[in-house]
């Protein structure tokens, strides 16, 4: 899995759970947003963006999309990889790989995070520590 996940600065790992599968046997679609969701989550603990700050600025998750490659059976273990990719005014667009042990590559997702003034309801440009902790994660400008 290493070698499928080896350009993502953030990798969770995740056995999966009898409970999470479907009734056709395999891993219903939900938790590939789960997962997809955990990782997120801890790029932005990361980047200093788990959470909503005094000033009420924190991010939104605006659209997601997931490519589903092959079912994902018990037992296994899933590694989800997070990245950037592209970094705007005040949104940016994340990629997650899925693998697992026994299956390699099972999906790919993408998704857009808008940073969000929660007092107006209206986006806020992307503050210049987030920027430079993007950068610095991923090891590259924006």
């Amino acid at each position: 899995m290493k070698q499928h996940l080896k350009d993502y600065p953030v990798v969770f790992s995740i056995p999966v759970q009898w409970g999470e599968l479907d009734s056709f046997g395999h891993v219903n679609n939900i938790m590939y947003f789960r997962w997809c969701e955990t990782a997120r989550i801890f790029y932005l603990e990361r980047i200093g963006m788990a959470r909503i700050g005094e000033n009420r600025i924190g991010p939104i998750l605006a659209a997601i999309g997931c490519n589903f490659r092959k079912p994902v059976n018990f037992p296994d273990t899933v590694h989800v990889g997070a990245r950037v990719t592209k970094v705007g005014t005040s949104s940016f667009k994340m990629e997650h790989l899925l693998a697992t042990d026994a299956l390699g590559v099972v999906a790919d997702a993408g998704s857009t995070i808008v940073i969000m003034n929660y007092a107006t309801g209206k986006s806020h440009p992307i503050p210049g520590e987030v920027r430079a902790a993007i950068a610095k994660l991923e090891n590259k400008q924006f």
